[in-house]
């Protein structure tokens, strides 16, 4: 059985004195997807890591304190792809992808949309760019796990206040329609397929005490290509672990 968690540690040094290290080595999954590190290459723990037992791999932005994804994984990767090949999003570290026999993991950071029509904008191509390039991946890697913060409330039930939120970027009609489109090319929401039921979320706002509220948004996933459907044997929210706005997801597959 494998074990992947995704999280958005909104940085990892920040996480790492909020006790990050200790929940991860009692948590012990076999790979680990992380967003948002806001962290250089050398500013990333990774001795400890390796102490604990795992391989680190690491795509910073090249904005310091910004972005930036990394894979944790207990067993070496065959081969790791460090971003894209799309500058402007390469240059924000959104994406990399490990390769492991015949089975790939990617962690992946959504662009956000919340701070103006610019970026929106900036999220809504990427989006589209993003599709187009998974579409492509799938022909060298079929069977793929697409980790990472979303960005994007998929469904009325991923979100604490869907009426009120349908203007708000990460709730818009375009965006949940991109989410259903991604889905419809062949891929498997792990925590909807187990879960169906409501006030499930993996971020909260720091405003309003949103949190001990549980007013959340379920932003981040594991998405798995559906020829690999039969494989998962679980998948949950772990909001008890509060290094972050977010928390982790996982999914456990018998691969």
């Amino acid at each position: 059985m494998t074990k992947i968690i995704s999280y958005n540690v909104n940085g990892i040094r920040a996480a790492v004195k909020k006790g990050f290290m200790e929940w991860l080595d009692a948590a012990d999954p076999d790979v680990v997807c992380i967003q948002e590190t806001k962290a250089q290459a050398d500013q990333i723990p990774v001795f400890e890591f390796e102490a604990m037992g795992y391989k680190t791999y690491v795509y910073s932005a090249q904005k310091k304190g910004y972005s930036g994804v990394a894979i944790l994984s207990k067993k070496e990767a065959d081969h790791v792809e460090y971003g894209m090949g799309i500058s402007d999003y390469d240059f924000e570290g959104r994406f990399i992808r490990a390769d492991y026999g015949d089975f790939s993991v990617v962690s992946v950071y959504h662009p956000s949309g919340s701070s103006g029509d610019l970026r929106q904008a900036f999220k809504m191509q990427w989006l589209a760019d993003f599709q187009l390039y998974i579409g492509e991946l799938r022909k060298q890697r079929p069977h793929l796990v697409v980790s990472g913060d979303y960005n994007i409330c998929h469904e009325a039930i991923d979100i604490h206040d869907p009426v009120r939120n349908s203007k708000i970027s990460g709730f818009l009609p375009e965006e949940r329609a991109w989410m259903s489109g991604f889905l419809e090319t062949g891929f498997i929401d792990s925590f909807r397929h187990l879960n169906k039921d409501p006030h499930h979320y993996s971020w909260w706002s720091y405003r309003a005490n949103a949190r001990a509220n549980n007013k959340g948004w379920r932003i981040d996933y594991n998405m798995v290509t559906d020829n690999l459907t039969d494989k998962i044997q679980l998948a949950g929210i772990l909001p008890q672990a509060m290094h972050s706005d977010h928390c982790p997801v996982f999914v456990e597959m018998d691969v």
